[in-house]
């Protein structure tokens, strides 16, 4: 019965493991089909007109991406997602209700490496968000240049993810009722350049065009933190001067151009626990959804304005982190710095 028991144990922090590896992995995997596949069957084959039908159910299908998209809540609720979450464990924790009478703007902070606990929160119903949120529609912001890609671009609207671009979120804010919620990480890549176990740094002194979308349509802000997003890897800087450090600086601006993120030197732990690797470490990430903070529609909000309601919402945001730093790990005396 013991060997039993240590058995499922390991089975299930087996499945945990799997279902982070795959990932990644999967994007990668589902993005290279189309990309490899259409060039070899319309040059080399006699199957040309399955890549050609292919390209035109993407033209004429493109704004579907940008309109809330085919969202499916069978695959927001795979089993995958549960053992996903629980390899952390992520948490989505409310601290007030969210009216479905008005839509909502969820800016997430920090970004960290690969932004696990808002996608687990907010893409999927891992950790409960339709039963925490009743009557609220959530929809993730990310890259517009994922939508390009066919068989990836279904896989992520499933998910309810959508481009985080003015058109595709004026268009949910305004267009599809009240009770929408959209995720906007508004560090972007360039903040996982920040984070590393202990820093509470983002990017949001400049990041104004949440404020001015939210003033436009009326969508009430609300601040979230993500504690422990920032923990669970390390990332390497190497010094100045050294071949390493040269290397590592060519290829985040590479990265950068090409393909709008960041170059990112980070590790975790190997397959077992205690080894060196690139899966994230075991360490929890809860994400704290604050109070809204009611935002007045304005077609055309001026400097004084957007200034005004951004230095409401980063007052908002400081009084979350400081209500909840010390819960969640953090010492009494860190501050939330932003730059």
């Amino acid at each position: 019965m013991t060997m039993t028991f240590f058995s499922r144990l390991d089975l299930q922090e087996g499945l945990r493991t799997l279902s982070v590896m795959q990932w990644i992995p999967v994007y990668v995997i589902l993005g290279a089909i189309p990309i490899v596949l259409m060039p070899y069957l319309l040059v080399f084959t006699n199957f040309w007109s399955l890549a050609v039908l292919t390209l035109a159910w993407l033209a004429y299908d493109w704004k579907t991406h940008s309109r809330g998209g085919r969202r499916s809540a069978w695959v927001r609720n795979w089993t995958l997602w549960k053992y996903f979450q629980n390899y952390f464990p992520i948490k989505l924790v409310k601290t007030h209700d969210l009216s479905p009478k008005h839509n909502y703007i969820i800016v997430s902070h920090p970004h960290g490496i690969l932004s696990y606990g808002v996608f687990i929160n907010f893409a999927t119903e891992a950790t409960g968000f339709a039963r925490i949120f009743p009557s609220i529609t959530p929809f993730l912001g990310t890259l517009e240049g994922i939508f390009w890609i066919p068989i990836v671009r279904e896989y992520v609207m499933s998910m309810g993810i959508c481009p985080v671009n003015e058109l595709a979120l004026e268009y949910l804010l305004t267009k599809k009722g009240s009770g929408n919620a959209v995720i906007v990480v508004v560090g972007g890549a360039a903040e996982a350049l920040l984070c590393c176990p202990g820093a509470s740094t983002i990017f949001l002194k400049n990041r104004k065009g949440f404020v001015k979308l939210a003033l436009k349509t009326g969508a009430y802000l609300v601040p979230s933190y993500s504690f422990g997003e920032n923990e669970v890897h390390n990332q390497e800087t190497f010094p100045e001067g050294t071949w390493i450090r040269f290397f590592q600086k060519n290829c985040q601006r590479a990265f950068k151009k090409i393909l709008g993120i960041n170059f990112c030197t980070f590790h975790g732990r190997g397959l077992t626990r205690g080894s060196w690797g690139l899966l994230p470490f075991n360490r929890p990430i809860n994400t704290v959804v604050g109070e809204p903070l009611p935002i007045p529609k304005i077609n055309m909000p001026n400097k004084e304005t957007v200034d005004k309601y951004h230095a409401l919402y980063i007052s908002a945001l400081r009084k979350l982190f400081d209500q909840h730093k010390v819960e969640y790990g953090l010492p009494e005396t860190q501050e939330l710095a932003i730059i």
